[in-house]
């Protein structure tokens, strides 16, 4: 059967003709003629039987259904166009990933290891967009995600696999100086001392310190009080910076930990109720998302086997 495809050339002009709203400064992008530009619109419009743009006093405008044609069209063309760059970059080997992934953990955890990746897979290009919430695979451009949530969470986004990578377990951490003004030690207080302290607060977790006390069974009237903050790492920046206790999941936090702009403040943890997952759509895998998920699936052993203390002490070693 005949594809109802129209042709890339008019796909283009349109493209950027809608993006400018000009005939003129398409042309002038694509190095055509404005009569060129024109009639690849003209052929398009004709093709698809639906007005794209409309004639305005100041040029061309876009109709609605022009407007949500040039939505999707504009988000093909650049993803042909990112696969065509991929392909003639590795000369046919290897390949490029895009991967949604939840900002800290990957700026925090995924990135620094992704040298040893480069080492390991030389023609693998990881391409890296922020996503926090589930979406359907065939509506983006993605092939895997990194998403941060519950089981239940995981269970109710259709159409994918998930595998289990890191649990998102916690414990309290804080500044040194700030610990040293109070008169404090590293890792001496006890939960019942860090209810009269000042808790930093994550927005997306609104019940992170009411769940450590209560598993810690410390009276905390104050649990939920505190600013708050809607990413671990600007908790984390505010912890460093003095503004208070924070909790941190170690394996975010690192390169602070080792550099000791953050200790333990209490030895508590907590195992969260979020884990991270690695999110894959429901088909078989490519080899270039076959060899991404057994490289991760290796650094995750690495750096897994230790609980939050031991990661924390480790780091801070």
């Amino acid at each position: 059967m005949k594809r109802k495809i129209p042709s890339t050339q008019a796909l283009a002009c349109f493209e950027a003709a809608a993006r400018h709203e000009s005939y003129t400064r398409a042309a002038q992008e694509l190095a055509l003629t404005q009569s060129a530009v024109s009639r690849q619109v003209t052929a398009l419009e004709d093709f698809l039987g639906v007005a794209l743009f409309r004639r305005t006093r100041h040029g061309v405008a876009l109709t609605p259904s022009g407007a949500n044609y040039w939505r999707q069209v504009s988000r093909r063309l650049q993803g042909l166009e990112r696969d065509t760059l991929d392909v003639m970059a590795h000369q046919g080997l290897g390949g490029g990933l895009v991967l949604a992934a939840v900002p800290t953990f990957a700026t925090r955890w995924l990135i620094p290891r992704l040298p040893d990746l480069a080492q390991r897979h030389p023609d693998l290009v990881v391409h890296i967009e922020t996503r926090t919430r589930p979406f359907l695979f065939a509506d983006t451009e993605f092939d895997a995600a990194l998403y941060a949530g519950t089981p239940e969470q995981v269970a109710n986004w259709p159409g994918v696999r998930a595998v289990h990578l890191l649990s998102e377990d916690v414990v309290p951490v804080c500044s040194p100086d700030w610990l040293r003004r109070r008169g404090l030690s590293p890792g001496g207080l006890t939960p019942q001392a860090l209810a009269g302290l000042p808790l930093l607060q994550q927005s997306t977790r609104p019940y992170g310190w009411r769940q450590w006390f209560d598993a810690q069974g410390a009276e905390a009237p104050r649990a939920m009080e505190g600013p708050r903050y809607e990413l671990f790492s600007m908790l984390a920046v505010a912890a460093s910076h003095g503004l208070g206790v924070a909790l941190m999941p170690p394996l975010l936090i690192e390169s602070e930990l080792a550099r000791g702009e953050l200790v333990l403040a209490c030895t508590a943890s907590l195992q969260g109720e979020r884990g991270y997952y690695l999110v894959t759509p429901a088909q078989d895998d490519p080899p270039v998302l076959t060899a991404f998920r057994d490289w991760l699936m290796g650094q995750v052993a690495q750096a897994g086997g230790a609980t939050p203390l031991q990661q924390a002490q480790g780091a801070a070693a």
